[in-house]
């Protein structure tokens, strides 16, 4: 990415399932679901959205072999999107085991995520 226009961060938890990519989810629908950027396509290569480039960092505390990047990129609606996934976010307990919720153990898994947008 050669210019980088915005950078936003966003912090997703799975409460009870210990599923790293539904935090991971959350964490980038939290970083990108209260802007807009209606300027961006005017400064975009052919005024194309296509042409927007989006990097996810990803600090993911547990189970990286199990995050889902096909499903963290389907919630990036444009742009080529790129990943990076970094040792981070945290692992804390809930204080409950719920296995009608999926639970193994009682961790909660916080994933934090920055999503750079650029050209």
């Amino acid at each position: 990415m050669d210019k980088v226009m915005f950078i936003e961060i966003g912090m997703g938890i799975d409460l009870h399932g210990q599923n790293v990519t539904k935090a991971a989810i959350r964490a980038v629908q939290n970083a990108i679901h209260h802007n807009s950027m209606p300027g961006l396509r005017s400064v975009l290569p052919n005024n194309d959205l296509h042409n927007m480039k989006v990097n996810v960092r990803l600090a993911v505390p547990a189970d990286v072999e199990k995050l889902d990047l096909a499903a963290i990129k389907a919630e990036l609606p444009y742009g080529q999107v790129s990943f990076e996934v970094v040792d981070g976010g945290m692992l804390t307990p809930s204080g409950v085991v719920l296995t009608d919720k999926g639970d193994i153990n009682d961790l909660v898994y916080v994933v934090i995520a920055s999503v750079e947008v650029g050209y």
